[in-house]
């Protein structure tokens, strides 16, 4: 009888059932305590997120939606990732890390919003002085973990061979990528529901390449770089699409509740880590496109306006034009859905066009 217990025990060891379990069970916390968390939160915000008066006009009826919902979010991935992870991955520390100090960040920034009656929430400068910190940290360290041949390498999709070795430019390079990730997804959230599905698909994405990369057998078969120990951050990719979605079970259009800052920016801040700790930050640009597409609106935008004063689009982020257009808010964001999903598709394609 013990032997057969202890054979039942050690499929617990494996990652692909630690991932599932760390889904499932992000999902139903997320599930159980939303209800009460929502209550909690408009007995104590009020008046709700602050809603732009430059918003499309359908966004007015959204005033007194309780914010800060990414807390949520963030307490289930913890509490899943400590049941089902393996404490000794230092991989997952550095997740969790990322994770909570940018979730800080965007809690520092709803705080202002909600206290200040503002939309505005901390300058820009601010914002991005502590994403940069907390970036250079959070990259230094998965640096020193990681392999000295692979510690400054950049790999490509479609190429089995190439490898570039920015030596120290890495160090920019790396924090790019998750100070962009993170405001990216955060442009992103600017509908119900808009934000989830890509968040989802990459991280679904992330968690079938690093677990191939983080075994030596599959990540030969497939031609991509093995990177030890990072097989683990597949079972922190499955707690986070769990608490993903059961969040959006709440945030589905009509939201009762949004993420806010504090959710956005620490979903794309621990995309953009996920990516540079697993070497394959190029799968996340191709995964997220979604995000790369909206960064990129906010950006022509301005600089269109500043130096041209003129504006490509009725109103960036991108999904905001498209409102404009007088498509409804719901169509928007399931074509959104749509494109996410696809992109997903090509990103994993690209593990055997090689």
């Amino acid at each position: 009888m013990f032997f057969e217990l202890s054979s039942f025990l050690n499929v617990f060891k494996y990652i692909t059932l630690r991932s599932g379990g760390a889904l499932f069970t992000a999902f139903f916390i997320c599930l159980y305590l939303g209800p009460r968390f929502i209550g909690w939160l408009k007995s104590k915000q009020g008046a709700g997120q602050p809603i732009r008066s430059y918003a499309p006009e359908n966004h007015l009826k959204k005033a007194g939606t309780p914010t800060m919902g990414g807390l949520l979010i963030v307490f289930s991935i913890l509490i899943s990732s400590l049941v089902w992870g393996n404490w000794h991955s230092a991989y997952l520390w550095v997740l969790l890390g990322t994770l909570f100090c940018y979730a800080g960040i965007g809690v520092f920034d709803d705080y202002i919003k909600l206290t200040q009656r503002t939309a505005e929430g901390i300058t820009k400068r601010q914002k991005m002085l502590l994403q940069i910190l907390v970036a250079v940290a959070t990259v230094a360290v998965v640096m020193y973990l990681e392999k000295p041949e692979m510690r400054t390498t950049l790999t490509f999709p479609f190429f089995k061979n190439l490898l570039l070795d920015l030596g120290w430019f890495y160090l920019p390079f790396a924090v790019f990528v998750v100070v962009g990730a993170s405001n990216a997804v955060n442009f992103t959230d600017g509908l119900d529901g808009l934000v989830s599905i890509p968040v989802i698909t990459v991280s679904f994405v992330l968690l079938i390449v690093g677990y191939f990369a983080g075994h030596i057998e599959f990540a030969k078969y497939l031609q991509i770089h093995y990177v030890p120990g990072v097989g683990e951050t597949a079972v922190f990719c499955g707690a986070l699409i769990g608490a993903v979605l059961g969040f959006l079970w709440y945030n589905a259009p009509p939201a009762k509740v949004f993420m806010g800052d504090t959710g956005s920016l620490a979903l794309g801040g621990t995309l953009g880590i996920l990516s540079v700790i697993i070497k394959q930050e190029f799968i996340l640009a191709i995964a997220g496109g979604i995000f790369v597409l909206e960064a990129v609106s906010v950006i022509l935008q301005l600089a269109s306006y500043k130096y041209h004063f003129k504006k490509p689009f009725l109103m960036a982020p991108i999904h905001h034009h498209f409102e404009k257009k007088g498509i409804p808010e719901v169509t928007v964001v399931v074509r959104f859905w749509i494109v996410s999903i696809l992109l997903a598709i090509l990103a994993l394609a690209t593990l055997k066009l090689r």
